[in-house]
């Protein structure tokens, strides 16, 4: 009962941290890219680079980039909980 109590501990945590990986990830470079725009020669390329991950994240979320960022999310959450599941059988059958 105990493996089975982990082993669901263990792919919940790795469900979180890969679906706020790439939050973090994308939350980050667009406000290091806001924050650039401050500076008065970059201004223009730190628009034109968060108007294209803009963009990037509207062609995955159907014309939403909000949308298209939970997209990206739920599949980095399944492929790290495949991951884990994976892992975690190798851990077994190697034992």
């Amino acid at each position: 009962m105990t493996m089975n109590a982990n082993f669901l501990r263990s792919i919940l945590l790795s469900v979180i941290f890969s679906f706020f990986a790439p939050v973090f990830l994308v939350g980050g470079i667009l406000i290091v890219l806001f924050s650039l725009g401050y500076i008065p020669g970059l201004q223009s390329v730190s628009i034109a680079s968060a108007t294209q991950i803009w963009q990037f994240l509207a062609m995955f979320g159907s014309g939403t980039p909000l949308r298209g960022l939970l997209v990206i999310s739920l599949t980095c959450s399944f492929v790290g909980a495949l991951f884990d599941t994976y892992a975690c059988y190798r851990y077994q059958v190697l034992r």
